[in-house]
C-alpha cells in the first residue's frame, strides 16, 4: 500500500496507476471505496461528506458468488 494522498491531487490519478491495483478513496467520516482512475471521481449517493485523501492498494482477488436459490414454488 501507499500513502495517503490529498484528495486534490486526484486529477493526476492516471500517473499513479498501476496493473494490479487500484485506488482507495476515504471521506471525512471514515468511509472509503475501491475505484480505478475517473476523473471526476464518482461518488456513492450515500456519502455525506467529501473525498478528504487516497492512496493505491492491491486489487481484491475475484470472489465466487454463493449460487443462486432455486425458486419458491
Amino acid at each position: 500500500m501507499s500513502d495517503w494522498v490529498d484528495f486534490d491531487q486526484w486529477q493526476n490519478c492516471a500517473q499513479m496507476e498501476r496493473p494490479g491495483f487500484v485506488f482507495e478513496v476515504r471521506n471525512g467520516e471514515g468511509r472509503s471505496l475501491l475505484t480505478t482512475c475517473t476523473v471526476p471521481l464518482q461518488l456513492p449517493a450515500d456519502w455525506k461528506s467529501p473525498p478528504v485523501n487516497f492512496r493505491l492498494v492491491e486489487e481484491p482477488r475475484p470472489r465466487h458468488s454463493n449460487p443462486v436459490p432455486k425458486p419458491q414454488r
